[in-house]
């Protein structure tokens, strides 16, 4: 009997798959013989299932928007794998998303052959060798990357890609990317070497880190005794396993939280010590600006100072994974203390130093009257708002009638209807832990790749995705409902289709109220002529596309697509919602709502 095949390319593989990695989501090209070769001869040896499954998608943004997702999702870190420096480039914003997000995700890209005469298996072979040879090809994403190195030999391979998932998984997790030539990639390796022996227990991710005695004693007291006390968060239910504790604290002392920037489901919409959500909020906040202790944990962005910022009398306290926000130039909150430190751990360790404090019970309970009262003004109020509006579909009824569509289901909604962020938040009233997440980062289109890793880590949930309709198109639709046919990922997808992009029109009147675009109401916005976007998807391989404008017929249409959603194929269904006008162009021109 021959000797078994195994090379560096297997050992990578095999070390993917020993750190828990269990979809490698792949567009591959001229780097990856070996890996190729690796795959075909498990299949061959009936070897497969110790290797990752090879997610092919013909698209780089959607392999790296699924493999995000199904990193956060399933609570283990996921790979991608794309072709040198052209492949690389073609991530485009979903490295950032990653970053944002912190995604645990490997990136592994080929590099150009290092040899050209034929001195090594891989050498150069073709003439994209030499024209995809660049000087820095890891500089490409080392703003974007906790850790880069490259694989130079084969004999240290299974230590460098278990320290990248180690790096990566680690707080504050981020992705990582590794690159390889074709001869590193080729070396044949010895199976019963030791270094090829699986010592991935050797590294683990560090583990979560507490606040001090001190520190969180005296976080407790500043709550204790404040009469308006505020907890701010953004990302804390990235690990569903921490909202209890914040609801476990917010009820000891009735304290209001507020979801800022929030990406994550991480409080129960429904509990009456939910004080709301901001994302790019002009007007103050009214339980912000009256807070006089406010507890920020878990948050990149817990509000606009030029908008809505605290009193500067308020006594601030920072708690994060990350706390300094590094990796952002300019970033500033005046607080008292600032710990690194898990969310999940601080917020226990801040509850037991409150359990030993004699607390005013008094106003503790006056508060927490006050706030259930307000709690139930506010769901009155945007219950209103949940109403065709002159015979159209409103944003706050298209995301009612999805909320009424998903109750009783175990369903995992992704969040990317920008402009319609805080719509989709306030009228979805998400309150299941890990039911509810979005990119965390400022590039479009990760939803569509997203969903699909979202189905693979989670294939017996309802995946649903609200997205605007240039959020559809940033997505590579035509890729990513191939993939989601071809690997029986089926998703709802759910268009706020306004026909353009609202947010560059926001944003250019948040700086130019009365300038000449707002006077000529001409923002080169619009998507007229209009596309069939349903069409899209279903030419891809979807099996419903609907776009509807008559609210009355809109529940009928959302039962239908998730019918078919539930035979097995995706479904996407585009909801007209009210112009906004504006297109620099003629005056009846339409613009969107994302951006």
């Amino acid at each position: 009997m021959s000797e078994r095949y195994y090379t560096t390319s297997t050992a990578f593989l095999e070390a993917l798959s020993e750190a828990g990695v269990r979809y490698v989501f792949a567009n591959l090209g001229s780097d990856h013989p070996g890996l190729i070769e690796a795959l075909a001869r498990a299949r061959a040896e009936g070897r497969s299932g110790e290797l990752p499954e090879l997610i092919v998608c013909p698209h780089e943004i959607v392999a790296m928007s699924a493999a995000h997702a199904c990193a956060l999702v399933s609570g283990s870190p996921a790979a991608v794998l794309v072709h040198v420096d052209a492949g690389t480039q073609n991530l485009g914003g979903a490295i950032g998303n990653a970053m944002r997000g912190r995604a645990p995700v490997l990136v592994f890209a080929g590099a150009a052959p290092v040899t050209m005469r034929g001195e090594l298996p891989g050498g150069r072979n073709e003439f994209i060798h030499w024209v995809q040879d660049v000087r820095d090809q890891r500089g490409i994403m080392r703003g974007y990357v906790k850790y880069d190195n490259e694989i130079r030999s084969g004999c240290n391979v299974k230590q460098l890609v278990r320290r990248a998932l180690q790096i990566a998984d680690s707080e504050p997790k981020g992705p990582v990317y590794l690159v390889g030539p074709r001869e590193a990639m080729e070396e044949p390796l010895d199976p019963a070497d030791p270094a090829n022996s699986d010592n991935s227990n050797r590294y683990r991710p560090v583990e979560p880190a507490a606040l001090t005695h001190e520190v969180a004693d005296e976080i407790a007291a500043a709550l204790a005794a404040a009469e308006h006390p505020l907890i701010i968060t953004g990302h804390l239910g990235r690990d569903p396993g921490a909202v209890p504790a914040l609801v476990a604290l917010a009820d000891l002392l009735a304290i209001p939280v507020l979801e800022s920037a929030a990406f994550k489901m991480n409080f129960p919409a429904d509990h009456p010590m939910h004080a709301g959500w901001q994302f790019t909020t002009r007007q103050q906040n009214p339980v912000l600006a009256e807070a006089d202790v406010i507890l920020i944990v878990d948050s990149d962005i817990p509000y606009i100072p030029a908008n809505n910022g605290p009193s500067p009398d308020a006594a601030i306290y920072v708690v994060d994974t990350d706390p300094l926000k590094a990796s952002m130039t300019l970033w500033d909150v005046p607080a008292r203390r600032i710990a690194a430190a898990s969310g999940k751990v601080a917020l226990g360790q801040i509850g037991q130093s409150v359990r030993r404090i004699d607390c005013d019970r008094d106003l503790i309970e006056e508060r927490r009257a006050a706030l259930t009262a307000a709690h139930a003004d506010a769901l009155a109020a945007r219950s209103r708002l949940e109403q065709p509006d002159g015979g159209q579909i409103t944003p706050q009824y298209l995301t009612a009638c999805v909320r009424e569509l998903l109750d009783g289901e175990d369903a995992l909604v992704l969040t990317e209807a920008v402009t319609n962020f805080q719509v989709v938040a306030e009228h979805l009233r998400v309150n299941q832990p890990g039911a509810l997440i979005g990119s965390g980062g400022g590039s479009l289109g990760w939803s569509g790749g997203g969903a699909i890793g979202a189905k693979l880590a989670s294939p017996e949930r309802i995946v649903v995705s609200l997205v605007g309709d240039g959020t559809f198109l940033f997505s590579v639709p035509a890729s990513a409902h191939w993939v989601s046919r071809r690997y029986d990922a089926p998703t709802l997808t759910v268009i706020y289709d306004n026909r353009g992009w609202k947010a560059p029109k926001q944003s250019t009147l948040g700086v130019h109220p009365s300038g000449a675009a707002a006077a000529g109401d001409d923002f080169h916005v619009s998507f007229e002529p209009e596309a069939d976007l349903p069409g899209v998807a279903v030419a891809a391989g979807a099996g419903y596309g609907r776009t509807v404008s008559d609210p009355a017929e809109l529940p009928a249409v959302l039962k239908e697509a998730l019918s078919v959603v539930r035979a097995g194929r995706s479904a996407v269904v585009a909801a007209h919602i009210p112009l906004a006008q504006g297109s620099g162009g003629p005056a009846s021109a339409a613009v969107g709502n994302t951006g």
